[in-house]
């Protein structure tokens, strides 16, 4: 079984789709362990509470700098002894010092399709927006490694939705949401635990 460790900023809505996957046996070879948190009293914390799953905050604002915050999160990571690491929300970008001691062992959400819409500053609605302000009829998700560049690990997999005419940023992301991030995360991480993700 691979220890499964979930970083979030937030409500937890990806969180509780994993959760969920693993409940109902979407998720094989795997078990979520630990939640680590941004921040204190996020929703997210709640939903793992709720599921019996241990918890940590460790607070972004009472460091410096992302270095040194990077480095907390990489000894809590080593304590949990993470298989797997999944963003899950998690808004902030973590220093090299992660990446490259769990290369190709954290996954993202990314709401859009890489590489469109992607990078430094494109998180939440701003992606959304950014999307619908281009005009695409084609939006999306994308589930890919985490590496050094913001939004540019290997892509894991990609799910679309179509663009209506009167969709608002929120609605939109509400759409991505429900029909590809919380359906091909629990898949991407299902695929992972089975040793079922080949790098080329």
């Amino acid at each position: 079984m691979k220890n499964i460790v979930v970083l979030v900023s937030g409500g937890g809505t990806n969180l509780q789709a994993l959760i969920d996957a693993e409940k109902s046996g979407i998720i094989k070879g795997g078990k979520i362990t630990c939640v680590i948190a941004s921040k204190d009293g996020v929703y997210a914390l709640e939903r793992a509470k709720n599921n019996d799953i241990p918890t940590r905050v460790i607070p972004r604002k009472e460091y410096s700098d992302s270095v040194s915050y990077s480095k907390a999160i990489l000894e809590a990571l080593n304590d949990e002894k993470a298989d797997l690491v999944v963003l899950a929300g998690f808004m902030t970008i973590l220093d090299e010092c992660v990446t490259k001691a769990y290369a190709y062992k954290i996954i993202n959400v990314h709401p859009a399709l890489i590489p469109s819409f992607c990078g430094e500053g494109y998180y939440g609605l701003k992606v959304h927006e950014a999307a619908l302000a281009y005009g695409v009829k084609v939006s999306g998700a994308t589930i890919h490694f985490v590496n050094e560049k913001a939004d540019a690990g290997a892509i894991i997999l990609q799910g679309t939705v179509e663009v209506q005419k009167d969709d608002t940023p929120e609605v939109l992301q509400r759409r991505i949401m429900e029909n590809v991030e919380w359906k091909l995360l629990p898949k991407a991480v299902s695929l992972f635990c089975q040793d079922r993700i080949e790098i080329i």
